[in-house]
């Protein structure tokens, strides 16, 4: 085991100053855990020359769309929620008109929930995609401009967009943040909670997590800073923005903290693990990437490696973070690289760190 951590933490050591990142974290444990690592390297925060280190908060960005997926299986486990039903049985009328006028039919009320969690629904991202003649919001975010974009008006901007395609067409799925900040209404409407304490009392508390919580840069936490994420060699200093992403990016984590999740998740401890056969059922959404009920697949084909790649199921983030399950390896990854203008660097982390625990 020295030996496969050592060879870990090399790999970790040299992802410092390659690509732009400037902090690392990297988690992996072994179902079995006869693999049991968690290492860092770089600098959390620069101003405050803090080191980087195993138990360093991070923004785990749309990672945490797991975890709004396993709050509504555990309602629909509960009868709380209707997957099939539409989402006008949940949100009121005013906030969703007009969100999906496709081909001059308006298909607003008619989006079903489980369109929502596996991104079929057709909506546009009001995130990625551009109003005409203006700039996205991931444009303004990354130019420095930091936006504080509620979940109405998240809606608005939407508004001004195309949808991609009828809801529940086969075969289609669009990656759309929208999905998942409907799915945080739905949820805080059934349980008449806000999302901070859902996370907190569905998640947290039974598993025992003290430094994964939802990000609000009014009331930040003291104990459970979250490290510096980059854009290129520039601090992405984004939390109005963060603050809004309650049900689609916007929670904090450690590497360690992600994987007791992930065991919880797969392993049947959140919610019935026979409701995982309906989670993975996939849909392309960009290579080599597809969708299920907020999990990504990912596998790269044949011809881009000499030698047969493992698959991984789980969720990546923007900000580089990753928390994936190798089912073939029976391994549990999860950690980030802060960096969000390399999108495909956490997923060939992961390829190495696989390949190192041979």
């Amino acid at each position: 085991m020295n030996e496969i951590a050592n060879k870990l933490q090399t790999l970790l050591d040299r992802q410092i100053g390659r690509g732009n990142v400037y902090n690392v974290v990297a988690a992996v444990q072994a179902h079995d855990r006869s693999i049991d690592f968690v290492g860092s390297a770089g600098i959390a925060d620069a101003q405050m020359d803090t080191a980087m280190t195993q138990d360093t908060p991070y923004f785990i960005a749309s990672v945490s769309k797991m975890y709004t997926a396993m709050i509504v299986m555990r309602l629909f486990e509960e009868k709380r929620i209707d997957l099939d039903a539409p989402i006008s049985k949940y949100l009121p009328a005013s906030l969703i008109r007009g969100i999906h006028i496709y081909k001059d039919i308006d298909y607003s009320d008619q989006i079903k929930v489980s369109e929502l969690i596996a991104h079929t629904s057709g909506l546009a991202d009001h995130e990625g995609d551009k109003p005409k003649g203006r700039k996205s919001v991931m444009d303004e975010l990354k130019a420095g401009q930091d936006l504080e974009i509620d979940t109405e008006m998240a809606l608005k901007i939407v508004r001004t967009l195309s949808p991609r395609f009828a809801p529940g067409k086969p075969d289609k799925a669009y990656y759309s943040n929208t999905n998942y900040r409907l799915l945080g209404s739905i949820i805080e409407s059934i349980t008449e909670k806000p999302m901070a304490t859902n996370i907190e009392e569905i998640i947290s508390v039974p598993l025992g997590l003290r430094k994964t919580y939802l990000f609000d840069w009014t009331a930040p936490r003291t104990d459970a800073i979250p490290a510096t994420v980059y854009f290129k060699k520039a601090p992405a200093i984004i939390p109005k923005y963060l603050s809004s992403n309650i049900s689609d990016g916007g929670l904090v984590s450690t590497a360690s903290e992600c994987l007791i999740f992930l065991r919880a998740f797969f392993e049947g401890h959140l919610f019935d693990k026979a409701l995982l056969d309906r989670m993975m059922t996939w849909n392309s959404i960009f290579f080599p990437l597809r969708y299920g009920y907020g999990l990504m697949y990912f596998k790269l084909p044949r011809f881009f490696w000499p030698r047969p790649l493992p698959e991984f199921i789980g969720h990546s983030g923007s900000t580089g973070s990753f928390a994936f399950i190798c089912p073939s390896r029976s391994l549990y990854l999860a950690g980030t690289v802060n960096q969000v203008s390399s999108p495909a660097r956490p997923f060939f982390l992961m390829i190495d760190l696989v390949r190192a625990t041979r």
